[in-house]
């Protein structure tokens, strides 16, 4: 089955590995963890990067998906529909999808959560601004704001972050800058051929 994300232009996918819970809350029973923390740096092989607060203000009313491990053929919750909620609090991006015992899907994720077996969330985005600079000797990447929230999913194997989308905004970054060099180096030669023409 093809990721369906990859369909989505500029999505990028991250996963997060504190726990998931199952919590009870009067007589209703959620699935409940963060799919991100504020300021945590999460190391992606070439490059680190962190998600600044206040990245997801202008996304909070967006139609987001909970889905299990991503397949979008196991829905658990939405918040259109109002069966998944989303806050940002001080520590991060919270989420919590309410639980259905009438839904086979539910009843599965909610043994296996429950067992340990499944712990960590994941989510799917696309940004809309970002910040590039060096920490440590390695190119650094601050999410200053997301464009759009595309699911969180309760996952099994959190995946290596694909971070091809990333990479193609560092490269931007460093062709821009390159390209702001060349511009600096001609002016200069201009400036230098100039005074010597006087």
């Amino acid at each position: 089955m093809e990721d369906y994300i990859k369909n989505i232009d500029g999505a990028e996918r991250r996963m997060f590995t504190e726990s998931l819970e199952f919590r009870e809350d009067g007589d209703k029973k959620y699935f409940e963890g963060y799919a991100f923390k504020f300021g945590v740096i999460a190391d992606i092989g070439y490059f680190t990067e962190e998600i600044a607060p206040g990245a997801a203000d202008e996304v909070m009313g967006d139609d987001v998906r909970g889905l299990f491990n991503h397949d979008a053929n196991i829905v658990l919750g939405r918040t259109l529909s109002k069966t998944m909620t989303m806050e940002v609090d001080s520590v991060g991006l919270k989420y919590r999808i309410e639980y259905n015992p009438k839904d086979p899907d539910h009843v599965s994720v909610f043994e296996k959560v429950k067992r340990g077996d499944v712990s960590q969330s994941s989510f799917a985005f696309r940004i809309k601004d970002d910040k590039w600079e060096t920490k440590n000797g390695k190119d650094h990447r601050t999410i200053l704001k997301f464009k759009r929230l595309i699911d969180l999913s309760p996952v099994t194997y959190p995946a290596y972050p694909d971070a091809t989308v990333a990479t193609r905004s560092l490269d931007a970054i460093k062709n821009n800058h390159k390209k702001d060099l060349a511009e600096m180096d001609m002016e200069s030669m201009r400036h230098e051929l100039n005074n010597q023409l006087k």
